[in-house]
């Protein structure tokens, strides 16, 4: 059993030390994946890495606004899953914050000191695979778990296939799955 995993049960457990003993073992792995997340952004975010981890941290140590020593992981596969769908709902949250039109709506940000007009959104496409996750997830719960994963916890399929406890073949099946599955529904083509 993993340090990680140990810690986990102990903080279920009630032992309010175990979170601070948590918080150095696992801020690396998460920061690392929220900086690859947040690379694939496009450029003039108001989040960032270090933020990302901090509101995710936040949203794991107190779910639902509950006591912020009793968050309830069975082991770091659960841990790392249930961060990557905190990463996962703020930045749809961020989002669909920037596309209100009081944020600008559909105007782009344009810096001075390149004028050169903005590259497609990255936005409108995190909000189009957001709006049909849940869709594939009742067809096929693995696949929208690799892909949550994927796209926005930024782990490789292998990594998600160590996650989710698949084997590395499983993975790469349900990732082409989910990815033909999810091309066909934002185009809005029927099956």
């Amino acid at each position: 059993m993993s340090t990680v995993t140990q810690l986990l049960q102990a903080i279920g457990a009630g032992e309010t030390h175990a979170a601070a003993q948590l918080i150095p073992l696992v801020y690396d792995e998460l920061r690392r994946v929220a900086a690859a997340q947040m690379a694939r952004e496009k450029p003039g975010q108001t989040l960032d890495a270090t933020a990302l981890v901090h509101e995710v941290w936040l949203r794991l140590a107190a779910p639902n606004g509950s006591d912020p020593g009793s968050p309830e992981f069975a082991n770091r596969r659960h841990f790392f899953a249930a961060a990557a769908e905190a990463m996962r709902r703020i930045l749809v949250e961020n989002a669909r914050r920037k596309k209100r039109i009081r944020h600008g709506g559909k105007m782009r940000r344009v810096d001075l000191s390149d004028a050169e007009p903005a590259r497609n959104a990255r936005t409108d496409e995190l909000l189009a695979v957001d709006e049909v996750l849940d869709q594939l997830a009742v067809e096929d719960q693995a696949a929208a778990e690799i892909v949550k994963l994927r796209f926005f916890g930024g782990f490789s399929i292998e990594e998600a296939a160590d996650a989710l406890g698949l084997s590395r073949s499983a993975a790469y099946r349900h990732w082409t799955y989910a990815r033909a599955w999810l091309a066909l529904r934002i185009r809005g083509e029927s099956e």
